[in-house]
C-alpha cells in the first residue's frame, strides 16, 4: 500500500465519458418483493454516461480491499440514503486484477451486497476510465451538477483509519447540500487520501 492524495482534476472538467459493466444488479427493497427484472440493471449489462444526464451525479473510484474503503464504507450507505433521490451514485473499480483478484468483479457484488449499496458498481477492467479521470487513489470521489461539469474532489472528511475521527462526510455533505440547494460549491477542498491505485505491471501513468 502507498498513502496517495487524490490529483485534484480542475473544478468546471466535463464529465468524461464511460460505458461500463455493472457488477451488481437491483437490489431488494427493504419489505418489498423482488426487484424488477429489469435487463439494463441487472450484473453485466453496461452502464453509459449519457444515460445519466440532467441532475447531479457523484462518481465514487474504489475497490473491495483497501482500508481506506472499508473505513467509509458505511458513510458512503449513509450518503445514499440520504442524498440517492436527488441526484445519481456510481462506484467504479479500477484496480489490477493481475495484481489484486479480490478486487474483481466476484469481490466488489460481495462487498456491494454486504453494505446493502443499491447504486450501480461498474468495472473499469482495462483501466481506461480511471485515466480520463485522473483518478489516482480509492478512495477518489468526484462529484458533478446536473451540466455535467466538476464541483468537488476531495475527501469525504478528514477521518482516516486510526486517527480517531468520525467518519461523518463532512466535506462532500457540505458541497452535496450547496450544490442541491443552487448554491455555490466551496472551492477550498481538500484531496482524497487513501491506498494508490493499482494499475496493471507497468502501465501506471505519470501520476500513479
Amino acid at each position: 500500500m502507498v498513502l496517495t492524495p487524490s490529483t485534484m482534476l480542475p473544478l468546471g472538467t466535463p464529465l468524461p465519458a464511460f460505458r461500463l459493466p455493472r457488477v451488481n444488479g437491483p437490489a431488494r427493497p427493504t419489505g418489498q418483493g423482488p426487484a424488477a427484472a429489469d435487463p439494463a440493471l441487472s450484473a453485466g449489462a453496461p452502464l453509459d454516461s449519457r444515460d445519466l444526464a440532467g441532475r447531479p451525479l457523484l462518481v465514487l473510484f474504489l475497490c473491495a480491499h483497501c482500508p481506506f474503503v472499508k473505513h467509509i464504507e458505511p458513510e458512503i450507505g449513509r450518503l445514499e440514503r440520504d442524498y440517492g433521490d436527488h441526484l445519481g451514485i456510481v462506484a467504479i473499480a479500477s484496480n489490477s486484477i493481475l495484481t489484486h483478484p479480490q478486487d474483481g468483479p466476484e469481490g466488489l457484488r460481495r462487498q456491494a451486497e454486504h453494505q446493502g449499496w443499491r447504486f450501480p458498481y461498474l468495472f473499469d477492467a482495462d483501466q481506461h476510465i480511471a485515466r480520463a479521470f485522473r483518478a489516482a487513489c480509492t478512495p477518489d470521489p468526484f462529484l458533478f451538477d446536473a451540466a455535467q461539469r466538476l464541483v468537488y474532489r476531495g475527501q469525504l472528511d478528514a477521518s482516516r483509519p486510526g486517527n480517531g475521527l468520525a467518519c461523518d462526510g463532512r466535506d462532500l455533505r457540505a458541497a452535496l447540500d450547496a450544490l442541491l440547494a443552487g448554491d455555490p460549491v466551496n472551492p477550498e477542498q481538500q484531496p482524497a487520501i487513501g491506498c494508490n491505485l493499482k494499475w496493471h505491471p507497468g502501465q501506471a501513468p505519470a501520476w500513479g
